[in-house]
């Protein structure tokens, strides 16, 4: 006879242990991310193991990885965990006030528009909602990912998905420190760049991003040079801040600096106005009563673009 294990309603918390330790690689970055003891957790853990008669990670004081068997089992479990979390959010929230969980995937960029005064805005009207944002570089499958919406540009956006179009565009803009910018004249177009270290971007395929311009409305790319690339939005803000050189960065990000005076924007007559940003969520799915909340938040913004 076939031995079958059955997932009594336990079971759902030992699961989602299991993946957030895949997740962490620490069991007690898991247990702080979970809100519980890391004695508990392991608790959780061992029982499931026991119930799958298999190890799922490979353990020693000093890390956490996963074995082959756990890497396999972690990979098809997790989205299904995710769409069954998902749907008993969704059952919960069809009441007339919107509750559960919403979770966003954003770019780091659009994720500094929609703080605020969106979602500011939205969980103060909201309070049942519990909002979680995460932010990736690349363009990410939200249903394996286990994300309701994700928050793109238009362009990127696939076909099988519901666009919704956000109140605002992405744009970029050129900015150094007071203190660069007096020891280097600022460029007065962008060929002048060859002039001034700039802060590298660094792009997922391997690469360095070229800085874009429009000139009479033809847009043209420049490769810059420059001691220092990094990949994330906010560490070349905080770099052209300490006075390390010119970024090309969000004016999102930005524009706090520059309204401060921390930064200042230079080239504004040669950067471009980039798409619109969307929300987006699967086509074939039923957006939750948060979500629909969400969407008429969004519909009711004032454009800034």
């Amino acid at each position: 006879m076939p031995k079958f294990r059955t997932i009594q309603s336990s079971g759902f918390t030992e699961l989602r242990a299991a993946i957030t330790v895949a997740e962490c690689l620490s069991f007690r970055a898991a247990a702080d991310a979970l809100g519980m003891s890391a004695t508990a957790l392991s608790s959780n853990v061992r029982m499931l193991e026991n119930r799958l008669g298999i190890r799922l990670f490979n353990r020693t004081t000093r890390s956490v990885s996963l074995t082959s068997a756990g890497e396999e089992f972690i990979r098809r479990v997790a989205p299904s965990l995710s769409e069954i979390e998902r749907a008993m959010d969704a059952a919960g929230s069809h009441g007339t006030t919107p509750s559960g969980t919403l979770r966003i995937n954003s770019s780091v960029t659009a994720a500094h528009e929609i703080l605020s005064p969106l979602l500011r805005d939205y969980l103060s009207k909201y309070p049942d909602v519990q909002v979680e944002v995460t932010t990736e570089t690349r363009l990410v499958d939200v249903v394996l990912e286990g994300c309701d919406v994700g928050i793109r540009l238009a362009e990127s956006i696939p076909a099988d998905m519901v666009a919704v179009p956000l109140p605002f565009n992405l744009d970029f803009c050129v900015v150094g420190s007071p203190e660069y910018l007096d020891s280097n004249p600022a460029p007065q177009k962008p060929a002048d760049l060859i002039n001034h270290s700039c802060i590298k971007a660094a792009i997922p395929n391997g690469s360095t991003y070229r800085w874009e311009f429009e000139e009479q409305g033809r847009a043209h790319a420049v490769e810059v040079h420059g001691s220092l690339t990094l990949d994330d939005q906010n560490l070349m803000l905080k770099a052209a801040l300490d006075g390390m050189g010119l970024a090309y960065i969000s004016r999102a990000v930005a524009r706090e600096a520059v309204d401060m005076g921390r930064l200042r924007s230079v080239l504004d007559d040669w950067t471009p106005r980039h798409s619109r940003l969307c929300l987006y969520y699967p086509r074939n799915r039923n957006p939750s009563a948060a979500l629909r909340a969400l969407i008429s938040q969004i519909r009711a913004e004032p454009d800034r673009s």
